[in-house]
């Protein structure tokens, strides 16, 4: 097998001088090959070879061939298909209607997925390939992954799952002839093997308890049915709606937030002596600790900043549940970092995007 493949490469090797020429050659072979594969699939499909008298007065016969032109991630390709007289005959390596070859639609699929626009695409094939793949040709590519997306987005999903994050993306999109912010509900569990997984990605303009009461119940049809933690930014209406489907769950607003939200109202020249005081409660070894520390800050500060202490106030319960928690998991839930981390890798992708066409 070696030897018929290294014969074939010094076969295609002979008058090549150039690039260019080693990706015509491996066009014609492209060709080529599937010709012989057409001509071995009518032959199953008549019963009967080329030229062979069994298939006299078989009712059945070839009808010469019919042109076709297929773009490939070598560059076009005039392929002849073969017909039968009783038109029953269709091509299976290449459907009927299909203009471009398997590894061509993959090529175009991968250029996407790493956030290049369909125009960019259009240009980067006709550089590499010397082909001409229309903006629209490419979003009909890409338009064939909607039901993979579907059918993941409503697949089944583990019984249990220990920790659950949230957090938000936001992007433009195109709405009505006007751009408008949108965002992409993020939910990332991780599983009784501790592994990540993303549970889902729901697409709204607005927080509500409603929005997320149809996230928690989208969880549960699909078959979760316990979550022991919830580690969320401070999203509207959450809170309720993952009580009324997951009563048992406890719920961890993120620390890193809320400190965040709290250094709005510090002035620069303060925010370090604040910072240090809040980390004596955050950095708490116990929930006690943690209140006894709240309270000297709230004794020291809440004068001047009493919006940062009725906000602490109004959150506590759910700023404090990972102190129910060993120091390892603490570590884990008191921030959305992990969720966060992901976001970022889709920034990545998406930071060319201007405005997306639809959700």
């Amino acid at each position: 097998m070696q030897n018929k493949t290294n014969d074939l490469a010094k076969e295609l090797a002979k008058d090549c001088r150039t690039v260019e020429d080693i990706q015509e050659k491996l066009k014609e072979l492209f060709k080529d090959t599937i010709q012989q594969v057409f001509e071995a699939e009518i032959d199953e499909h008549l019963g009967y070879i080329k030229h062979d008298n069994s298939g006299d007065h078989s009712g059945n016969s070839r009808n010469g061939y019919s042109k076709k032109t297929m773009k490939t991630k070598f560059g076009k390709a005039e392929l002849r298909i073969p017909r039968d007289r009783k038109g029953e005959y269709e091509p299976q390596i290449i459907k009927k209607y299909e203009t471009t070859a398997n590894g061509l639609e993959d090529q175009i699929i991968g250029l996407y997925s790493k956030g290049m626009s369909t125009r960019d695409i259009e240009d980067q094939m006709k550089d590499l390939y010397g082909i001409d793949v229309s903006a629209a040709m490419v979003s009909k590519v890409t338009d064939k992954i909607m039901p993979l997306i579907a059918e993941w987005q409503s697949r089944l999903l583990d019984r249990v799952y220990p920790i659950v994050f949230l957090d938000a993306i936001h992007f433009k999109v195109r709405k009505e002839n006007r751009i408008v912010n949108k965002a992409a509900y993020s939910v990332l569990g991780i599983n009784l093997s501790g592994h990540k997984e993303i549970l889902g990605i729901w697409i709204g303009e607005n927080e509500s308890a409603s929005f997320w009461l149809g996230v928690c119940n989208d969880l549960k049809n699909r078959g979760v049915q316990d979550i022991l933690i919830v580690c969320k930014d401070n999203l509207s209406g959450f809170s309720e709606a993952i009580h009324s489907v997951f009563p048992q769950t406890d719920i961890q607003l993120c620390v890193i937030h809320q400190i965040r939200n709290s250094m709005k109202y510090v002035s620069y020249k303060e925010q370090k002596v604040v910072m240090a005081d809040l980390k004596k409660v955050y950095q708490a070894l116990t929930l006690e600790e943690a209140e006894l520390e709240f309270s000297n800050f709230k004794e020291k500060w809440g004068k001047k900043h009493p919006i940062i202490i009725k906000s602490w106030e109004a959150n506590w319960l759910e700023l404090t549940a990972y102190f129910s928690y060993p120091a390892e998991i603490r570590r884990l839930i008191y921030t959305t970092n992990t969720i966060e981390g992901y976001h970022r890798q889709l920034r990545k992708v998406t930071k060319t995007k201007t405005a997306y066409p639809t959700d």
